[in-house]
């Protein structure tokens, strides 16, 4: 399962949308206004989509949503028809399990390109924009064992974003050579990572990478040493049982702080940036329901503050906390 927040019927006010695995559905949530929303309406997924994302991906100013069917082994595109309804899904075949997907243009022709990590064949999948939102075949790029987490990031400072893919429990980073096409990756060890976040943690204008370390309960900060390589991580524990991560300023310092969901204790943690990167040792944790799966921090009340969304796997429920 996995949650976006996004403006999808053009009235300025941010909208969930949930991949439901086990529902073989995409549940659209509409912003009724100060952060409360309607009840959901339904899209049919093509075999339990496990991820979402919602991008603008054939040039109409709406956004469109795109997800990872994996029971299905491909990617689904929605397009959007307006006022935040959806057309039929139109399906590309990937790699075995796709499990988490990203949309953004990685060649350079502004038209944003479909990143699919796929748990089940080792390898992460770019299938680049055709135009008006159709997708060629994809190109294939072996990773390590059972990649499940991908972030789309310039970490390099050449314009092309570049590829950061968990898998074969460490952190890997497939720079851009230009066109979309991408190299080896280059991998950093982590302890059986579940999720990432590439962010410029430290203020020196080079995107860090924050991964979610399942195997020691831990969140690891690994700082851009420039040209796309990275330090070995720092780690900040107390978590129960992280599983997602998003690196949004929360305070409003101008720093970006760390939002964990904690699937163990039905929380939600955030450690404040204390500057240059490090982050306090005593986190904030926020009840939210059972088995927190996903987590995104988005203003969803218009009051200039960002408010954490957050899909709870065993109730089936989304939580909202409204930032005080």
């Amino acid at each position: 399962m996995s949650v976006a927040v996004v403006d999808l019927n053009n009235d300025n006010k941010p909208d969930i949308i949930t991949a439901n695995q086990g529902g073989n559905s995409v549940s659209i949530l509409l912003n009724a206004g100060n952060g409360t929303f309607h009840a959901a309406t339904n899209l049919t997924g093509g075999g339990n989509p496990w991820s979402v994302a919602a991008v603008d991906v054939n040039s109409d100013s709406k956004p469109d949503i795109v997800i990872a069917n994996f029971g299905g082994d491909t990617v689904g595109v929605f397009l959007n028809t307006g006022s935040g309804a959806f057309g039929a899904q139109s399906t590309y075949t990937v790699g075995t399990q796709p499990y988490r997907v990203a949309v953004v243009d990685v060649n350079s022709d502004s038209k944003p390109d479909i990143i699919v990590a796929n748990y089940g064949s080792s390898s992460v999948g770019v299938l680049l924009n055709t135009g008006s939102g159709s997708f060629g075949a994809q190109n294939i790029y072996t990773v390590g064992t059972y990649p499940n987490s991908i972030a789309v990031v310039d970490v390099n400072s050449d314009n092309k974003p570049d590829i950061i893919v968990l898998s074969g429990g460490n952190v890997g980073v497939l720079l851009n050579t230009g066109s979309g096409a991408f190299y080896s990756q280059t991998t950093y060890t982590a302890s059986s990572p579940g999720s990432v976040a590439v962010v410029d943690v430290n203020n020196d204008t080079k995107p860090d990478i924050v991964v979610i370390n399942g195997g020691t309960f831990t969140v690891g900060v690994l700082f851009n040493t420039g040209s796309g390589t990275f330090n070995p991580q720092i780690t900040y524990g107390g978590f129960s049982g992280p599983n997602t991560v998003a690196v949004v300023d929360v305070n409003n310092d101008n720093q970006p702080d760390i939002v964990v969901s904690n699937q163990n204790s039905g929380t939600v943690s955030v450690l404040l940036n204390t500057g240059s990167g490090t982050f306090n040792a005593g986190q904030a944790t926020y009840a939210v329901g059972d088995q927190p799966y996903s987590v995104a921090v988005v203003d969803v009340n218009s009051d200039n503050k960002p408010d954490i969304v957050v899909v709870n796997y065993n109730d089936y429920t989304v939580s909202v906390l409204m930032h005080c």
